[in-house]
């Protein structure tokens, strides 16, 4: 029989809940390993923190705590796949320890689903084939959890910031925390500089949450926030432009974090800021309506490119 190596975990866990005490050769001899491997296993299982004790001697061998059960999780089919899908979405985040972590949680939640669940949890499991995306610099996991309790409780955090030749230390209001892009950003106002601000986090090398605490403004939209502040960025192009299209469709078809919208009469109004020109001309085409520029003027030869493209593939 072939067996999955998180399945053969899994395993011996199972097998020590039915049958309260077994040797290593017991284990090895039912799930077709040797008795190193099944240590390897025991191991990782208390990794886990699932308490199984070594009783040594020459009846020794494994056996879970006394008293220690997993009760089977209450899940719907649809419950399992949200989370199998962002476990292992959760897997590709630039997190330091996320894939390990993901790992573990998605092996605990196997053990302890009903046996109909457990066979739909491990044929997603096999089919999910998810692409990576590229990969930004690495944040440390711990970031995210302090500034998140310091946005909650609106406490300041004091950061180390910058490259490792020009290091600031600032005192900062956080107020929102933003995934975009494979990067993660703090949005704050930093009394070092007196002003708004947005953090790059895999550029932050120390937070530290302080017992001072700050009034958040009131429906601040970070997101919005951030995206204006990379227009400000050099090498980088402002994308102003007419959509003919109805401002909840531009909604639909326009991704937020993309672009910010705003209604004119019966058209909706793209600001945007990017590098590629010719890119945000395919972008623009495929929303299959017309389109006035505003700004810039360059846009225009990206759009006169393609279409010289499109004529020359119609032709050949």
């Amino acid at each position: 029989m072939v067996y999955h190596p998180t399945a053969r975990v899994l395993n011996v866990l199972e097998l020590l809940q039915v049958h309260g005490h077994l040797s290593a050769p017991e284990l090895a001899t039912r799930l077709e390993v040797d008795v190193r491997t099944i240590r390897r296993y025991v191991v990782k299982l208390q990794d886990m923190g699932i308490p199984i004790e070594a009783e040594i001697g020459r009846y020794g061998g494994y056996a879970l705590r006394p008293g220690f059960k997993l009760p089977p999780l209450m899940f719907t089919d649809e419950e399992v796949l949200i989370l199998t899908l962002g476990l292992h979405l959760a897997r590709q985040s630039t997190l330091i320890g996320a894939k390990t972590t993901a790992d573990v949680t998605l092996a605990k939640i196997e053990r302890v689903l009903p046996f109909r669940l457990r066979d739909q949890f491990r044929a997603l499991m096999e089919a999910l084939n998810i692409a990576e995306t590229p990969q930004a610099a690495s944040v440390e996991s711990g970031f995210i959890s302090t500034l998140s309790l310091a946005i909650q409780q609106c406490r300041q955090v004091r950061v180390l910031y910058g490259e490792a030749d020009a290091l600031t230390s600032r005192v900062v209001d956080p107020y929102t925390i933003i995934y975009y892009q494979a990067r993660w950003y703090l949005v704050g106002y930093c009394h070092l500089r007196a002003a708004m601000r947005t953090f790059r986090l895999d550029r932050t090398r120390t937070v530290q949450l302080l017992d001072s605490g700050f009034d958040r403004p009131d429906n601040f939209d970070g997101l919005a926030y951030m995206l204006s502040s990379f227009e400000a960025i050099p090498d980088r192009w402002n994308i102003d432009v007419l959509l003919t299209l109805p401002i909840d469709v531009a909604r639909q078809r326009i991704p937020r974090e993309m672009a910010t919208l705003v209604q004119e009469g019966d058209r909706a109004r793209l600001r945007s800021s990017l590098h590629d020109l010719d890119l945000c001309a395919r972008f623009l085409i495929g929303l299959g309506c017309p389109i006035t520029i505003i700004a810039p003027t360059e846009l225009r030869g990206a759009f006169l490119s393609l279409a010289a493209t499109l004529t020359q593939i119609a032709n050949e």
